[in-house]
């Protein structure tokens, strides 16, 4: 059905239809996750000193959290 679809639209093998929904569902997601990543940054080089142990985790907790729906995604094809 997909490969009939793809037809209709006139689509090459290397075009994909998906919703705007799940384009924005996807960006949100990459905001998220580079906030996290500007946030551990700056953690890190706050203050010029070595952050603890306590502090690592919290940074990679926080980055784990911010990545893990970008890693769970699945981008497939809409259906009509």
């Amino acid at each position: 059905m997909g490969q009939q679809r793809a037809r209709e639209l006139q689509l090459n093998e290397d075009e994909l239809v998906v919703t705007k929904a799940t384009l924005d569902a996807l960006h949100d997601e990459l905001y998220v996750l580079a906030c996290a990543v500007n946030d551990a940054e700056r953690d890190l080089a706050a203050a010029g000193k070595a952050p603890t142990a306590a502090e690592l985790r919290e940074i990679v907790d926080w980055l784990l959290e911010a990545g893990r729906p970008l890693r769970d995604r699945e981008l497939s094809p809409e259906r009509p």
